[in-house]
């Protein structure tokens, strides 16, 4: 009988400890955070798209994009597609383009024309994988 009672007691400690110890344990995450993490992550796709786009509307791009043969109206319509890590490189390279030719540069050189192409070839690769 005491080997029941210890037994009994030892598995009510335990029981008593694990519940504590899971309570301590639980990690939830508030509903106005998950909200604003969301918002955070649409605000950041709708900057990267606005800055695809921007590039996509210099004349520069234009007319290496025609020179290539690549119809711009398709690849505009194409950026509401892009998501994740596609859509990060594709900003990233608009970005860079747009920043070499804000002031209204009048020339473009290798370097912006070597970003224009790799920012179409970017977009049409993953508009014709997908």
């Amino acid at each position: 009988m005491p080997t029941a009672r210890s037994l009994v007691a030892l598995s009510l400690a335990v029981l008593v400890a694990s519940s504590s110890v899971h309570a301590d344990q639980q990690h939830i995450v508030a509903p106005a955070q998950v909200a604003a993490a969301v918002a955070d992550r649409v605000a950041q796709q709708d900057a990267d798209r606005a800055a695809v786009s921007e590039a996509l509307k210099r004349p520069e791009v234009r007319e290496a994009a025609s020179r290539m043969g690549v119809d711009l109206s398709t690849v505009d319509a194409r950026i509401s597609t892009l998501t994740g890590a596609d859509l990060e490189r594709a900003a990233d390279a608009a970005r860079q383009v747009n920043g070499d030719l804000v002031g209204g540069a009048s020339t473009v050189t290798i370097g912006t024309t070597t970003l224009i192409i790799i920012l179409l070839l970017i977009i049409l690769l993953i508009v014709a994988l997908k």
